[in-house]
């Protein structure tokens, strides 16, 4: 049974110091969770100790009941979590078809991430070198879907991207969600991502200052900078 990602009071530490403190948190299949917050406040250091990069300090972590503490960077990816970091790490010297390949899609994923991404299928011979910001981010994403993931992490895709390019991507991820997958979408264009989430955590200071429905956090923009301050009892 796929229960998703799930956190009970994780401590992330560097340098000795912790950087996130006691997170909870709950990425369900068929659901995108948003991670919302001020810079400097640990969702990149979070996402990296969950994707193994780094480890944590105290608590615990399970993809689909599995204990993830116990898992190499591998075998958590085996397991089925990809997390796609920040700065759009293609493979430039190869074409966009070979990127896909090289994380083992064949001619079927091929045409099904053409489909998802449009603008990759007439760039399927082109080094990802050339392409623009926005086709570039759609390479990394259909890269990462070629593993299959049962969660799938995504860190600030929309990073020197224009709202016109990121508006096009959140669909896609949404309907990632819509076919079963769990997505926790960590995003600095906070209206973009609230509205194809269905969940909303925030995180201010390296602790949980809101927990609940993505809709109530959208609706309530003083609610979301009370979040922002790391002054709420929400979480």
């Amino acid at each position: 049974m796929t229960t998703g990602l799930e956190l009970d009071k994780v401590t992330v530490a560097r340098q000795g110091s912790a950087v996130a403190h006691d997170v909870s948190l709950a990425v369900r299949p068929g659901r995108v969770l948003t991670m919302l917050g001020p810079n400097g406040a640990g969702k990149t250091t979070l996402l990296e100790a969950l994707a193994g990069v780094i480890g944590f300090a105290s608590g615990s972590v399970t993809i689909d009941g599995a204990d993830l503490g116990r898992m190499s960077r591998p075998a958590r990816a085996r397991a089925g979590l990809a997390l796609v970091e920040q700065g759009r790490t293609v493979f430039g010297s190869l074409t966009v078809a070979e990127n896909i390949r090289v994380a083992g899609g064949d001619d079927t994923a091929l045409t099904e991430y053409f489909e998802l991404f449009p603008p990759l299928r007439p760039r399927r011979d082109v080094k990802a070198a050339l392409l623009s910001g926005g086709e570039q981010q759609m390479l990394v994403l259909a890269r990462a879907l070629a593993r299959r993931p049962s969660v799938l992490m995504l860190d600030e895709m929309s990073l020197g991207l224009a709202p016109v390019i990121v508006r096009r991507l959140l669909p896609a991820v949404r309907g990632l969600a819509d076919e079963g997958m769990a997505v926790l979408l960590v995003e600095q264009f906070a209206t973009l991502a609230l509205g194809v989430a269905d969940d909303a955590v925030v995180l201010a200071g390296g602790r949980v200052t809101f927990v609940g429905p993505a809709m109530e956090l959208a609706a309530s923009p003083a609610r979301l900078h009370q979040a922002y301050l790391g002054s709420s009892s929400d979480g």
